[in-house]
């Protein structure tokens, strides 16, 4: 959920100052989009993967603190609650052995994870939602020592005047529960690419990120389960949505601005579109001074757009000189099910961005922006078995557009990076077995509990079995 800060309660006085500075810092990047401030460099990939601290019966260990007092990584940060920790890469330039890199990179972090892990008698797992997490683990006593998490807490309850967090779900059953506080969002854990592009093309980018969020969810789905029941593919997009809504709060009448989003339409200009939105629609819920830091670093408008969670987020970073750049944020896919699968994931983002962007620059006179948004929530819900409305206005089986057309698409896009084509063909490879076959992480978890029963403790233990392995998903038996 973002950097620390200093505290977390405020005042109205507090609320003022800060809303000022944002509008103050928007006007100052309004103006670095008018003078073309920003690099120009574009095709930078990184990303950062969310994951479980579990003993070894398979049950969430809140051991975050140790274990990343331990590691001494800098790589390695906390996440919301004591289970969880997040694994960061540094970013590359798309183009020749980089795929190959950036897989070397996460399998090193990833193993030395593990070590230290073994040493306080538990493992990493990488999945979207734990088989065995319950509601007793989604406490406030199990939260990670952090002002920030704790603020955000408070201020969500705050808005919602104390009234608890409303979750249902209906997938292949139904969920109904209320719970007291913005725990439940600890329970989903994400896998999330970013993307540097150039100004000029930063629309283009975007509005791609848009439109590939349905078949990357479907794809890279992983989350079938929460609490014992069965619900979407990706249960991840609903549990979030509802985990942290200010119900009775801030345009809460309007989805399109709610802290976790689709989002409200596509960017017709550029990324400086989202940043108004954010101050125009969404109050603050951080309101810290960040005086302290560099002007120039816009720290307060930073601040702000992260405790805003859309689906795709633009975010804004610097080079070692100090010169601004523009990121997007994907966030749709889920941890796991294993580092390969992860690389695939990744590679087939790229290059359907790449492509789509550099085919369908306005992409946004092809397909209607809510048709996008309803392609998103179909292909979470029902995985690779959704289907959708694809540019030509024609509605298709998602697996049918991704072998026939995305698929290919993608290649383009990565060999026009230069890419090296070899590490395109083995990533790609494994999405379109996938896809072919079906086994996603969340059809695997379905197929173990139709093979031996809702026997939790059991799917989660051989399912780290088979993350060990390091083989890809569509590979693993039950």
């Amino acid at each position: 959920m973002g950097q620390e800060i200093s505290c977390s309660e405020f005042t109205d006085e507090d609320f003022s100052r800060f809303q000022t500075r944002l509008r103050e810092e928007t006007a100052q990047l309004a103006d670095w989009f008018r003078t073309g401030r920003f690099a120009s460099r574009g095709g930078v990939g990184g990303f950062e993967i969310e994951a479980w601290l579990v003993n070894r019966q398979g049950q969430p260990a809140p051991l975050n603190q140790a274990f990343l007092e331990r590691l001494a990584d800098p790589l390695v940060v906390p996440e919301l609650s004591m289970f969880n920790i997040e694994l960061n890469t540094p970013p590359l330039p798309l183009q020749g052995d980089t795929l190959r890199r950036m897989h070397a990179n996460l399998e090193s972090l990833w193993q030395r994870c593990q070590r230290v892990a073994a040493e306080l008698d538990a493992t990493v797992m990488l999945i979207g939602i734990p088989p065995t997490v319950r509601v007793q683990d989604l406490t406030p006593e199990y939260m990670s020592c952090r002002e920030r998490y704790r603020a955000i807490n408070a201020q969500i309850l705050w808005r919602r005047h104390g009234q608890p967090m409303k979750l249902t779900i209906h997938g292949i059953e139904t969920l109904r529960l209320t719970h007291p506080d913005v725990m439940l969002e600890a329970a989903t854990t994400s896998f999330q690419t970013h993307l540097q592009v150039a100004t000029r093309d930063a629309a283009a980018f975007f509005n791609a990120a848009l439109v590939v969020s349905a078949p990357m969810v479907a794809v890279a789905a992983n989350s079938p389960l929460l609490f014992n029941k069965l619900l979407w593919q990706e249960t991840r997009i609903p549990l979030f949505e509802q985990g942290v809504a200010l119900e009775g709060g801030e345009c809460s009448d309007d989805p399109s601005f709610r802290r976790v989003s689709f989002g409200g339409g596509y960017i017709r200009d550029s990324l400086l579109e989202l940043f108004t939105e954010n101050l125009t629609h969404y109050p603050p819920l951080l309101p810290v001074d960040l005086c302290d830091e560099p002007a120039n670093q816009l720290p307060h408008l930073r601040l702000h757009n992260g405790t805003i969670w859309r689906w795709n987020r633009p975010l804004l970073g610097f080079e070692p000189d100090g010169t601004p750049h523009l990121r997007i944020e994907h966030r749709v896919m889920p941890a796991g099910p294993s580092i390969l699968d992860t690389l695939a994931n990744a590679t087939l983002y790229y290059g359907l961005v790449h492509g789509l962007a550099l085919t369908h620059p306005r992409i946004d006179t092809a397909l209607e922006f809510g048709q996008c948004r309803a392609n998103f929530y179909a292909a979470a819900r029902d995985g690779l078995q959704a289907e959708v409305v694809w540019l030509n206005g024609r509605r298709l089986p998602l697996r049918q557009l991704l072998l026939e057309k995305l698929l290919p698409l993608a290649r383009r896009g990565l060999l026009a990076l230069e890419l090296d084509a070899a590490d395109v063909t083995e990533y790609l490879d494994i999405i379109a077995a996938r896809v072919a076959s079906g086994r996603t992480g969340a059809d695997w978890q379905q197929r173990f509990i139709a093979h031996y029963g809702p026997d939790l403790t059991a799917l989660t233990l051989t399912y780290l079995d088979r993350q060990g392995s390091g083989r890809a998903v569509h590979e693993w038996e039950c």
